[in-house]
């Protein structure tokens, strides 16, 4: 009788694959000298120029749909859908604060191919913003004059006003006096043709 077993005697158990150690250890430095070069290779490419940070030259729209309702299908592209879009980006943001987060953040800006850094202001175009805003600003020379004149100009307004206001009381009373009297008077002419008073008497 023959023993089984994984040791038994005659039995053959050499099937298992056999590796040459000499070969793979040529590969894996072959393969780690191509990722070395690749890494160089990188490392020598000119890096990305990306413009300096400019000022949005326009509004955002925030208000467009504001109030309106609309029907949220899920089928529907996404310039379509309920939020805000970003067509650079091609994302739906859901409400206008994380818009606003999404449109100033740093994401955003490489698409549009703005580094998060801003230029330095040169001395003359700090003088030249400095000339524009002197020539935005509006001279005032305000006086104590102008003071009493504002004021006597509000009292009068107030007094015409209380005028106002006396007068349409005093009318509101009239027109309830006169509606008193035409119904006093439109009693009187009831009583009078039921025969309250004097003529079907006389008869």
């Amino acid at each position: 009788m023959s023993q089984s077993g994984p040791n038994a005697v005659g039995v053959d158990n050499t099937h298992r694959r056999k590796w040459n150690r000499e070969e793979f250890l040529e590969r894996a430095r072959q393969r780690e000298e191509q990722e070395e070069d690749g890494r160089r290779s990188k490392a020598k490419g000119p890096a990305v120029q990306r413009k300096p940070l400019k000022h949005r030259d326009y509004e955002v729209d925030l208000d467009s749909r504001l109030g309106k309702t609309q029907v949220v299908t899920p089928i529907a592209p996404l310039s379509q859908q309920a939020g805000y879009y970003c067509a650079v980006c091609e994302c739906v943001v859901k409400d206008s604060a994380n818009y606003l987060d999404h449109i100033n953040g740093k994401k955003h800006q490489r698409a549009l191919g703005m580094s998060m850094r801003v230029e330095r202001a040169s001395l003359q175009q700090v003088q030249e913003r400095f000339e524009l805003m002197k020539k935005r600003k509006v001279v005032s020379t305000f006086t104590e004059k102008d003071l009493d004149e504002r004021i006597l100009k509000q009292q009068q307004e107030e007094e015409e006003r209380k005028r106002l206001r006396r007068e349409k009381k005093k009318e509101k009373k009239e027109k309830a006096a006169e509606e008193d009297v035409e119904e006093g008077d439109a009693d009187v002419a009831a009583l009078m043709g039921f025969g309250g008073f004097g003529s079907s008497k006389k008869s």
